[in-house]
């Protein structure tokens, strides 16, 4: 049975979308021991090192990180509400890449992947905003970002897979999977 090393549900639900059977366990790695501001960098660094956190085991192995680029920079995860409000605010109107970086590892095969969607999105409505951010459900996002939910409707144009943005690219781990 395959390991989910994450405590992320969004991660959870994809992997149960596709009728993946697996065990959440997650893993304690101290991210913020990571110098490099750059994202691509950021999000291997992280996942390489929860990677290497994981327990030894013979089952297959599945961890990842995501983190998002607005305007060149590295965004990660919201500290609190103040943190996600701005954080959006540089979203709103803007164009974003969400990079998700996974490690996927059996018996026979390791395979590493960074992957990138990149959204434009419309302006977002401020009563809108301060519903979601209210609501709580940004808490433990990359960038406070879903765009499952909240940010679906200003999306304005999109380029790369969905399940990549949610913290997976399933349509690159399934052929593994499937082997």
């Amino acid at each position: 049975m395959l390991i989910l090393a994450s405590n992320s549900q969004t991660r959870a639900q994809l992997l149960q979308n596709y009728g993946i059977l697996f065990v959440q366990q997650g893993v304690d790695f101290d991210e913020e021991k990571i110098k490099t501001k750059t994202p691509k960098s950021f999000v291997y660094e992280a996942t390489k090192g929860k990677f290497e956190a994981c327990p030894k085991t013979d089952q297959p192995i599945l961890v990842a990180d995501t983190v998002l680029e607005v305007d060149g920079e590295l965004v990660r995860k919201a500290k609190d509400i103040e943190d996600a409000r701005r954080i959006l605010m540089k979203q709103s109107g803007n164009r974003l890449s969400i990079i998700t970086c996974m490690i996927y590892k059996d018996r026979c095969l390791e395979l590493m992947d960074i992957s990138a969607t990149h959204y434009r999105f419309a302006p977002f409505d401020e009563a809108d905003l301060e519903c979601y951010l209210d609501s709580g459900i940004w808490m433990g996002k990359a960038g406070a970002c879903m765009v499952e939910g909240f940010c679906k409707k200003y999306i304005r144009e999109v380029v790369g897979y969905e399940s990549t943005a949610m913290g997976l690219c399933m349509e690159k781990l399934l052929p593994f999977l499937e082997q």
